[in-house]
């Protein structure tokens, strides 16, 4: 037991950490209720400064947040919101002026966010940029179409580490002269700037406080230093390892915050340089620098890469690298890191990956395939140097940081949907004999139609998103927008790769052979049959059984079915629709099979599917097959790996395999050399971004029946990793229904 002033060793303090973090998760679970995205480092603000509100986005997703009772937007619209860069730099400053500032003396770093921009932000779009003529298509195809959406790109955060927020104030002052006719894109920048120098100025203002009431010589000693470091960094860039993870915490509260950003990218290569320089300085040792990065990792579940070649091939990996993997490992904290594998880059670096993964059992880390990667996007035309600069940096996307603009993981089209339009269609035609060969002309006739609409809408945002909500604070990290005076959705930067997803490949794919199989090899039931079946929901005397019959032939994922077939000619042809042509103005799009963790809102929305699915059920999750394909049991990790990796779109944007093993399947000495070659032998087939979880199915039914004796089982969704007892019981059904 320690006294007053004995120091704690960085073990203990990380274990009082930890248990701070358990305690305000519980609060966020019973203040916001089921939260079903990424676990984050949001902190809820002290009782009495903040209400609970509920948000939808644009895509529809409706969250509980809280809303500070001391800050309101000040609007300069009728509709009650605000837009353009002007109004929204100075709102934003507000809030930082109104925000609670956090200082913990057991953390070597300060600052977290506790609002999110959805809370203040209302409407979110500006109703004077009217896209109603896209309103009747996007909702038939069930296209989310990413007008309004922010972020979703990576900043090169080596903008801000070697000038910091002073040398980026400069910058902003110096190019204001060069481009005067965007006087208010550079007044709300500088809004942003100085709202966040002032807010790092209370944080110290607040360490200084706590070290003069604090008798503990350790405690108060840490708080003088975070004072001193909040001090240095409200102008000067960052010196020394601490200061660097200082910086990153400060810029990704602010950037949760504005526009809930949370990408920090190639992490150990942006704090390479620190940790050498500390090093050989003798003021930095390993121990010192794991607690570092575990607090940092404490505020917030950034994506980061770990590995990866440079522009000429050079692996990345560093002993930061390690280190990272090591505090990630002590914390046992949901994390979004992924390591790059592949032809010379670090094989110690995936082992290590892997040996934590297994050990730990908490989804994370995730893994790329380099190769795949890389020739998928010189497909589209661009050299090996720039796709090797693409790293990761989000759920399921890359992206070349502060230089490529890309909307990824917003845009989504629903194949299901577009499969139920022109089944509808068909069916609806007295003088057209039905068959899967006239389904499947109506259907890529209509999933052409929803590509166009999707593309339209796409140069719809990025003709005004500039005018609603420009990415202010993101802009600060790119390589372009301050020097043209131009926003990042507006010609800002160098490259517009636009992802589109396609959702629900595997209900598609099971639909289709189960109508050629059922329907016209077998004539098991008629068309007419069929449709009264889904109109009704499998009712009647018969329902059921004709149901399970649709459900129960070869699903993808079996191997060699026709259901894999179609699953492969369906990605081919979303793909091809998506890359074969910019849109109207001029855009690249990059295709990509992703639904994130809309497999239940997607599902909902949606009748009876072909399939045997019912109404309302989740559908099929991106590329993967649908829960039980395997005649009804789970499949083997090589069928999913091959199913997945047969349906890449092969353009650069990863389409993710989720694979669920049940520890059974990777256990003994042997469980990382069987899973590395696994892994090793999916990106020779051509996958690129596989998403792991290694848990027990019997656990995971216990902790879906009574998640509160869970708190702290971690599971990862799909590209996010998240706290099983904080997802809806809709979403923990899910993921227990599929685990391998």
């Amino acid at each position: 037991m320690h006294t007053a002033s004995e120091p704690l060793t960085y073990a203990e303090r990380l274990e009082l950490l930890r248990a701070t973090k358990a305690a305000q998760t519980r609060h966020k679970q019973e203040v916001l209720g089921a939260m079903d995205y990424d676990d984050q480092g949001q902190v809820l603000p002290p009782p009495d400064l903040f209400e609970v509100v509920e948000v939808t986005s644009g895509s529809g997703v409706t969250v509980r947040q809280p809303l500070l009772k001391n800050f309101r937007p000040v609007s300069n619209h009728p509709s009650g919101g605000f837009f353009g860069p002007r109004a929204t730099g100075e709102n934003f400053r507000r809030l930082l002026a109104a925000h609670p500032t956090y200082v913990d003396p057991i953390s070597s770093l300060c600052g977290v966010y506790m609002v999110s921009f959805m809370s203040y932000r209302r409407p979110e779009w500006n109703p004077d940029f009217d896209y109603a003529h896209l309103h009747a298509d996007q909702a038939r195809y069930g296209i989310d179409h990413g007008i309004g959406g922010v972020q979703h790109f990576c900043p090169d955060l080596t903008l801000g580490l070697t000038g910091g927020w002073g040398g980026l104030a400069e910058k902003i002052r110096r190019y204001r002269q060069v481009n005067p006719q965007a006087t208010a894109f550079y007044d709300g920048l500088t809004d942003v700037v100085m709202g966040i120098q002032e807010w790092i100025g209370r944080h110290a203002q607040a360490a200084e406080r706590l070290a003069q009431q604090t008798q503990h010589p350790q405690r108060r000693e840490n708080l003088e230093a975070m004072a001193a470091i909040c001090r240095r960094l409200i102008v000067e860039p960052p010196q020394t390892f601490r200061e660097a993870c200082q910086w990153l915490v400060f810029f990704q509260a602010a950037a949760k915050m504005y526009n809930g950003s949370g990408e920090w990218g190639q992490l150990d290569e942006w704090l390479r340089p620190y940790y050498e320089r500390d090093r050989a300085a003798g003021r930095l040792e390993d121990e010192e620098a794991i607690f570092h990065l575990a607090c940092l990792f404490l505020t917030e579940t950034a994506y980061i890469q770990l590995g990866g070649p440079d522009a000429t091939g050079r692996d990345l990996a560093s002993p930061v690298s390690f280190l990272i993997l090591e505090a990630i490992h002590r914390l046992k904290i949901p994390a979004n890191v992924a390591v790059r594998v592949g032809p010379g880059l670090s094989p110690a670096l995936f082992r290590r990956g892997l040996e934590i993964l297994l050990a730990d059992r908490m989804g994370f880390p995730k893994f790329l395939g380099d190769a795949s990667l890389n020739a998928g996007f010189q497909r589209n035309g661009y050299p090996l140097e720039l796709a090797r600069q693409r790293i990761y940096a989000g759920c399921h996307w890359v992206a070349i940081p502060g230089r490529e603009y890309g909307m990824c993981d917003l845009i989504k089209i629903e194949l299901a949907t577009v499969l139920d339009v022109a089944l509808e269609e068909l069916l609806g035609e007295p003088d057209t004999a039905p068959s899967t060969a006239a389904l499947w002309e109506r259907f890529v006739a209509h999933l052409r139609r929803a590509v166009a609409v999707t593309a339209a809408g796409t140069d719809f945002h990025l003709e005004h998103m500039h005018e609603v909500f420009p990415e202010l604070l993101l802009d600060l990290f790119c390589h372009g927008p301050l020097e043209r005076g131009r926003d990042a959705s507006h010609g800002g930067v160098e490259f517009y790769n636009i992802g589109v997803d396609g959702a629900s490949l595997a209900t598609v794919a099971d639909s289709l052979a189960a109508l050629e199989q059922r329907l016209e090899l077998e004539q098991r039931l008629t068309w007419s049959q069929l449709r009264d079946y889904l109109e009704t929901d499998w009712a009647g005397p018969d329902g059921e059984r004709a149901r399970l019959m649709m459900k129960n032939i070869s699903r993808f994922g079996s191997g060699d079915s026709a259901a894999d077939a179609w699953a492969a000619r369906v990605a081919q042809t979303f793909s091809t629709l998506v890359a074969e042509k910019p849109t109207p103005a001029g855009y690249r799009m990059i295709p990509s099979l992703f639904s994130w963790a809309k497999v239940i809102s997607f599902g909902r929305r949606l009748g009876a599917t072909p399939n045997g699915r019912r109404a309302g059920q989740p559908l099929s999750h991106g590329p993967n097959p649908d829960p039980g394909f395997n005649g009804g049991r789970p499949g083997t990790p090589t069928q999913m790996i091959r199913a997945v990796a047969a349906v890449q779109p092969g353009y650069g944007n990863p389409a993710p395999l989720q694979l669920d093993l049940d520890p059974g399947l990777v256990e003994g000495e042997e469980a990382v050399q069987r899973l590395e070659a696994l892994l090793q032998t999916y990106f020779d087939l051509g996958g690129t971004l596989v998403n792991l979880n290694v848990l027990s199915r019997d656990t995971l039914r216990a902790a879906y029946q009574d998640p509160a004796r869970y708190p702290d089982l971690i599971v990862r969704v799909t590209g996010f990793s998240a706290y099983f007892a904080s997802l809806s019981p809709e979403l923990r059904a899910y993921v227990v229904a599929r685990t391998v």
